[in-house]
């Protein structure tokens, strides 16, 4: 088969050393033919010199003559399993030598999946391509025969047809098997595309890029389109080599038929010529048509795989990839005001830039913000004020789902208001799932920075979130880093140690430190606290990380309400709900 990836002389030095177990198939493949052969011919004889001659004697014996055939190939049928197992596992046994030689000398790390799964589909898939393809031969052998001991007439208005329909189904093999790969490489390099963008949504929305990703998506989605189109029109073309080859004989024994009994073609053959092709030759071609269009196909992509040779066609995986930071905490570099007073469904929003002026007095000035995730949907928030001073420490807290997430988007404009202004300084958003990407310990952490960061500069912030012991462990700054080999909370020390680098001076921190022990959490949030020029908000995952803020907001619908401690027990009954039984008050944070 094409591109099969398989020499064809290492093919046949392969067959040729197992010529016993070939002849051993063959003669257990000869019961199958005399079943198909026997039943056409006693059904024919069974009409002819028994029931229609009024010797309903010799008809039963004919037909028990059928039975006892059918019996014999079910036993032939059942010992070729056998046989063909002896003649699928050494080929196993060659895929695996060849999958650990490449393991071994290319240093594959996917050779133990080649070992396992693509291996054992390789040997299903190819014990079901020799039996289909062996069942045609003899069935389609025992039936030809069977025609022209009938009458050769039968054999003339069947042959040419199913010549004609197995001419078609092979011109098609080629051209199908490289469409089934160009859809398999299509499907597979949209799903890579997908598993690389959707990490980053995030940041892709903060950074105004959803078209350009759009269109990358837009355009493996099309080739996978085209291809499965393709793909569909070559299979037009096997389901017409099954008419012509399967049911067209039938129809034209029926057409025929007056004509056959002029020229000595009796009831019987005719009974029994039919026979063959609906239960012989059609079911036969049936299973040579989807077994070996579909199993082949999936052989040849396994193969190529297993040897280590790609389909034809593949392309590379993706022509757009990733900038480095999506995927990756989001910073906003600029200050921004998000401006909106109309419904939703107009998707107006005005952007403009906040004088130096609105902003150096406070970080964050929100005016009658409303918010709702559907035309017809209750607010999320609803006419909400809210005012921080630079160098202020916010707590958010409420329940889970009460929008405290949501208020983090509007603020770095991953989403628009229904109405309301939002005025921010340039923010840096630390979400709850950290990202870290391979490189080296100081990429990672100073990925916000345009400026070079000097090793003393990421030495001390280090030092002052809680990022030096696993500093240390790594190797130092120059380390290289892999992420999978990092715990969830290491991926968010370093995250926080980036965002504390950053030139933003407000942090979001969006349960950004849930994977720490509470002393480290407090360690990293006294960090940002006392950061210089900074201002932090924290949604806090833990209710003592409110009595270390300056401010707490509590989210509670309506309800929603800003104030310290103090303030928030005496007015606020889900804020005294939450703090509950609370330890003393911890220090409070350097200022």
């Amino acid at each position: 088969m094409r591109g099969s990836g398989i020499p064809a002389r290492q093919a046949c030095r392969f067959l040729r050393a197992r010529w016993r177990v070939l002849v051993r198939l063959g003669a257990w493949s000869v019961l199958e033919a005399g079943q198909t052969f026997v039943v056409g011919y006693a059904l024919a004889q069974a009409l002819d010199a028994g029931f229609l001659a009024g010797n309903a004697r010799t008809g039963l014996l004919w037909l028990g003559a059928a039975g006892l055939a059918v019996c014999a190939g079910a036993y032939g049928t059942g010992r070729v399993y056998g046989v063909v197992a002896a003649l699928v596992e050494p080929a196993r046994d060659r895929l695996v030598t060849a999958v650990v030689a490449r393991g071994v000398r290319e240093a594959d790390a996917g050779a133990l999946s080649g070992l396992t799964q693509q291996v054992e589909i390789a040997r299903d898939t190819l014990a079901g391509v020799v039996m289909v393809t062996r069942s045609f031969l003899f069935t389609a052998a025992g039936a030809l025969i069977g025609l022209c001991s009938l009458a050769p007439l039968l054999l003339a208005v069947v042959l040419p047809p199913l010549l004609a329909g197995v001419a078609l189904f092979a011109a098609t093999l080629g051209p199908l098997a490289h469409r089934q790969e160009a859809f398999l490489a299509a499907d597979e390099a949209l799903a890579q595309e997908l598993g690389e963008v959707l990490p980053g949504l995030r940041d892709i929305t903060a950074s105004g890029a959803e078209k350009r990703v759009a269109d990358g998506i837009g355009r493996r989605t099309d080739a996978e389109l085209r291809a499965a189109r393709a793909l569909a029109r070559w299979s037009a073309a096997r389901v017409a080599a099954l008419a012509v080859g399967g049911e067209l004989p039938a129809v034209l024994l029926l057409l025929t038929a007056p004509w056959l009994l002029a020229h000595d073609v009796t009831p019987g053959a005719l009974v029994g010529a039919l026979a063959y092709v609906t239960q012989s030759l059609l079911p036969a071609l049936n299973n040579l048509i989807h077994g070996l269009g579909t199993s082949g196909s999936r052989l040849t992509v396994v193969v190529n795989r297993l040897l280590g040779q790609p389909p034809e066609g593949r392309a590379a995986v993706s022509d757009m990839r990733l900038p480095p930071r999506w995927g990756s905490p989001l910073v906003r570099a600029q200050p921004r005001v998000w401006e909106s007073d109309q419904p939703q469904r107009t998707g107006a929003r005005r952007t403009t830039a906040v004088p130096p002026s609105s902003y150096a007095r406070s970080a964050l000035s929100i005016t009658s913000l409303t918010f709702a995730y559907g035309p017809t949907s209750d607010p999320i928030l609803k006419d909400l004020d809210l005012t921080l001073p630079a160098g202020t420490h916010l707590t958010v807290v409420g329940p889970s789902g009460i929008g405290k997430s949501t208020l983090t988007s509007l603020i770095t404009g991953l989403l628009t208001p229904q109405q309301g202004t939002i005025e921010a300084q340039a923010t840096v958003l630390i979400p709850q799932e950290a990202y870290v990407h391979t490189g080296t310990l100081a990429e990672n952490l100073t990925l916000f920075r345009d400026d070079p960061v000097t090793e003393p500069e990421l030495l001390a912030a280090a030092d002052l979130v809680g990022l030096t012991p696993l500093l240390k462990r790594l190797g130092g700054p120059g380390a290289p880093v892999e992420p999978a080999e990092l715990s969830a909370g290491e991926r968010q020390l370093i995250a926080l140690t980036r965002a504390y680098l950053s030139p933003a001076p407000l942090a979001l921190l969006d349960e950004a430190t849930c994977h720490l022990d509470p002393e480290a959490e407090a360690r990293a949030e006294r960090a940002f606290a006392a950061r210089p020029g900074g201002t932090l908000i924290v949604v806090a995952h833990r209710i003592s990380s409110a009595r270390r803020a300056d401010r707490i907001l509590v989210m509670d619908g309506a309800h929603t309400t800003c104030g310290t401690h103090e303030e928030l027990l005496r007015v606020s009954a889900l804020y005294r709900d939450l703090a509950g039984r609370w330890t003393p008050r911890p220090e409070p944070l350097p200022r």
